[in-house]
């Protein structure tokens, strides 16, 4: 089995390096890595060409944001599997692929996802909050559920049959894919109970009060264009298990 591993980048000099470095000390033997860059003006692309040789395929040029390049990523990949790793995102571990293809393959599943942690974005030994994907469930959509994106896996064959990201979502493409693959789809899913990446904040879902507005109206809106009812005041309550998280997290810290 072939894993297809897609960075999506723009700017992220300060930070792809790590990015890299943790896909590329994967000990899964057939790993095929696949970096899009939205045309950088920074370091990013010199950055980039240090590691070329190790790289499978990458391209640099102007795209219509994150979800237009993961959908060129995902046409380059000839994976058998695809995962999804954000430019400021790391695995926690060599053998993050390893474990989750085990599972994959064992459960005989269409996806794999688990559990995640935020850290702050310039410490990423600094763990902020626990992302616990083991609530999810396809009926928790309309309250704001979905699981850890950085850590899904998803065999080709469901991204050919639910078709590409929406590039008519600022922030929440993850989210509407996600419910036409598990909801829609009905995939069938496994959950790892361990978190296998550490996701930077300040990214597009976590960056400030503003952004979680825009998420949160994306997500009612991908909700209601996929058949399903939810508002603004159903995603309220999950704040109570995002406040948990951040206790979770500091004990995960802690103990780390």
């Amino acid at each position: 089995m072939k894993v297809s591993i897609i960075t999506v980048s723009f700017n992220s000099a300060k930070t792809i390096a790590d990015t890299i470095e943790s896909v590329l000390s994967q000990d899964f033997p057939e790993i095929e890595y696949i970096i899009v860059d939205g045309n950088s003006s920074d370091d990013t692309v010199q950055i980039i060409r240090q590691y070329e040789n190790r790289i499978s395929k990458w391209i640099s040029e102007k795209d219509q944001g994150m979800y237009d390049a993961m959908n060129k990523g995902i046409a380059m990949a000839t994976g058998d599997v695809i995962g999804i790793l954000n430019s400021d995102d790391i695995y926690i571990n060599t053998h993050v692929i390893s474990d989750l293809m085990a599972l994959l393959e064992k459960e005989k599943a269409q996806v794999v996802f688990a559990d995640l942690i935020l850290v702050d974005q310039n410490d990423d030994n600094k763990v902020l909050r626990y992302y616990d994907s083991s609530h999810f469930h396809p009926d928790k959509f309309r309250f704001g559920w979905m699981p850890a994106h950085p850590t899904v896996f998803v065999r080709r064959e469901l991204y050919q049959a639910v078709g590409k990201f929406s590039t008519t979502y600022q922030i929440a493409a993850d989210y509407e894919m996600l419910i036409r693959m598990l909801a829609i789809q009905k995939a069938s899913y496994a959950y790892f109970p361990k978190p296998v990446v550490r996701m930077r904040s300040g990214g597009a879902s976590t960056a400030g009060i503003s952004r979680n507005w825009i998420l949160n109206k994306e997500i009612v809106r991908a909700c209601k264009e996929n058949g399903i009812y939810s508002n603004m005041a159903m995603l309220l309550l999950k704040l109570p298990y995002k406040l948990w998280g951040k206790v979770v997290g500091k004990r995960w810290d802690n103990n780390s």
